[in-house]
């Protein structure tokens, strides 16, 4: 695990995309950690998160390449490529946390999460760090 105020050794951009390449990401800035969530979606989703603001993000995409779902709160836009039905990113829709977005790191290259840190978040009941 990495420490709260260190920032990870890890090459830059970090890049991922779906099984077909019809949806990629690069990741500017390294995320604190990776976080996998086990939230009812999360861990049936089998995600690894790197969180970050829109800047810090591209995501490459033609218009139409994802299907967007949102539940509950409707706090989240979960995207899903089209194609190959890898989840790719998450964009938030909240007023509270505009420009918040997260991406699978479970797409990126190998070593990716290690290199990194892994941390577990309790979203299912506490909504805190488990470790």
């Amino acid at each position: 695990m990495t420490g709260e105020g260190t920032a990870p050794k890890v090459e830059l951009p970090i890049t991922g995309s779906c099984h077909c390449g019809a949806v990629s990401y690069e990741m500017k800035t390294p995320p604190r950690h990776a976080v996998e969530c086990n939230c009812s979606i999360c861990r049936r989703l089998g995600t690894i998160w790197g969180h970050g603001e829109a800047g810090d993000f591209e995501i490459k995409a033609a218009p139409g390449a994802t299907l967007s779902y949102v539940w509950g709160d409707k706090g989240l836009a979960f995207h899903t490529c089209n194609t190959c039905g890898c989840t790719t990113h998450w964009q938030s829709l909240s007023a509270e946390f505009p420009g918040r977005l997260a991406v699978n790191l479970r797409l990126a290259p190998p070593g990716t999460i290690e290199a990194i840190g892994l941390r577990h978040f309790d979203g299912a009941d506490t909504w805190t760090f488990l470790d």
